[in-house]
């Protein structure tokens, strides 16, 4: 009879606490959510500074400036870095012809080096550039409307960022060609 009562007890209280762990989850998953949400709107922005409008499609958004004009679309992609994934948000004009710019929302790469990818200097590069017929780098100062300058230490992050770029762009205009 005492070890049913405490396996009673123990149930009641593993039940409570399972609860209310639950309940905190769901609390933080929404919160979580909404800052990524909040991330996304604001590096937007950075991307298409005249954006005064945002349209929310199936996996991508399209930006329009305040006389409701297209500026482009927003895309979210991701692939391998040097040491992890890189999600990066681009956008590109509506000719999907060049990048509006780009923003680094997460990474792994090496401190010091590769997470230079995330700097100003680098990320500016991207604004304007040509995507026909692909983005190159090269180590040296770029000579053409379709080349970024690769980090100095850091050529697989920059490689990867270009890689990354190319092959959703690609897959982009495979599927507007189609629509």
């Amino acid at each position: 009879m005492k070890s049913l009562r405490i396996i009673l007890v123990l149930s009641l209280v593993g039940v409570f606490s399972a609860g209310i762990l639950s309940f905190f989850e769901l609390l933080a998953t929404q919160k979580i959510a909404q800052n990524q949400r909040k991330e996304i709107e604001e590096a937007i922005v950075r991307i298409a500074p005249a954006t005064k409008k945002v349209e929310r499609l199936k996996d991508y958004y399209k930006v329009f400036d305040k006389d409701n004009r297209l500026l482009g679309y927003i895309f979210l992609t991701e692939g391998q870095g040097y040491q992890g994934p890189i999600k990066i948000l681009f956008g590109i004009e509506p000719n999907l012809e060049k990048l509006l710019g780009i923003e680094i929302i997460s990474s792994q790469e090496t401190p010091g080096l590769g997470a230079k990818i995330t700097t100003d200097s680098f990320r500016g590069q991207f604004r304007g550039l040509e995507v026909l017929p692909h983005i190159e780098y090269t180590k040296k100062k770029s000579t053409k409307p379709n080349q970024i300058q690769a980090i100095t230490g850091a050529t697989v992050s920059s490689r990867s960022v270009v890689n990354i770029l190319n092959k959703k762009i690609l897959q982009i205009r495979k599927e507007f060609k189609e629509k």
